[in-house]
């Protein structure tokens, strides 16, 4: 049995928590979770800089992470942070401001490590994965990673994500249909000239926010079931008749669909254009969705490094 890891993702919607340990065959076997939703990227795509009522709402999060990690015993904690962090101009005060305030140290990935360790992470329960494409929809950045079981082939990191793309274009509560073919574009864009035919994947597997929500919604659950959404194979029939109802919608009743729209109600519309966008380009039918991602690549990392 390996040493006990606590690994915190620092995302731009959302600071998750994953208390784990990696088994000597390479299994990942998760001991606690918990997520927060205090939006430090509020803004930051504009402003390029990280607001103070959003540092002090992570630097909470990170304190209570701290403690949760230290009530399990966990013999380390990595943090890892992504978009919403590698573009602010006042990242390296943040990062000192986390580490005097949490005694935690701040790692800001790339987005090629992000792609990198979301990959590996969403892999970890799919050991027999063939040509696959993991599509990892944060806030603040969108990654792309083809591969298999054993190596990756591609992976691009494209500056678009779902908060990101709220904040860019979406003015209306609910959007306008030319604030969507707006966004539309801007994904075209991000996407550039990568086609399947010029990196093929037979399986696509998303991981974040945007698809386990989707996934909750298809189930008709009330609350998260991390049983019920984990590997749940979410078509793209279903993922429209979710968007043409989303799309419609303002945030407030957006929101009274699922607790797990809570932090999520105003950005899940940008979200899920985006994993139509990628389903389309890709010619995907369906997606399979994984409740894994960076902070089980993290874990896995540091197996790896010990």
């Amino acid at each position: 049995m390996g040493r006990l890891v606590a690994a915190i993702d620092v995302g731009t919607n959302t600071v998750l928590l994953l208390i784990a340990r990696v088994d000597t065959d390479g299994t990942i076997v998760p001991i606690k979770e918990v997520y927060r939703v205090p939006r430090l990227g509020a803004g930051v795509d504009a402003r390029k800089t990280l607001h103070p009522d959003a540092i002090a709402r992570v630097i909470a999060v990170l304190n209570e992470y701290r403690a949760i990690a230290s009530s399990h015993g966990a013999d380390r904690t990595i943090v890892g942070a992504t978009s919403a962090v590698r573009d602010a101009a006042n990242r390296d005060d943040f990062i000192r401001l986390v580490h005097h305030q949490t005694g935690l140290n701040l790692e800001v990935l790339s987005g090629e490590e992000e792609a990198l360790w979301s990959y590996h992470g969403a892999i970890s329960d799919l050991p027999s994965a063939n040509q696959v494409l993991v599509l990892d929809i944060g806030g603040g950045s969108t990654e792309m990673i083809w591969g298999n079981a054993t190596a990756i082939t591609k992976r691009v990191s494209s500056n678009i994500g779902a908060v990101r793309l709220t904040e860019r274009c979406f003015y209306h509560d609910p959007p306008s249909e030319a604030e969507i073919d707006q966004a539309d574009g801007l994904i075209d864009r991000a996407l550039g000239p990568i086609t399947r035919t010029s990196v093929p994947a037979v399986q696509l597997v998303a991981v974040a926010g945007t698809p386990t929500t989707l996934a909750t919604l298809a189930l008709g659950l009330k609350e998260f079931s991390q049983k019920a959404v984990a590997g749940y194979l979410l078509e793209r029939e279903v993922i429209e008749k979710l968007w043409n109802r989303l799309h419609r919608l303002p945030a407030a009743e957006i929101r009274k669909l699922s607790d797990v729209l809570e932090g999520r109600e105003d950005v899940i519309t940008a979200g899920t254009l985006i994993l139509r966008r990628v389903m389309d380009r890709f010619g995907f039918d369906a997606v399979t969705v994984s409740d894994r991602g960076l902070r089980y690549g993290l874990v896995l990392r540091d197996a790896r490094t010990d």
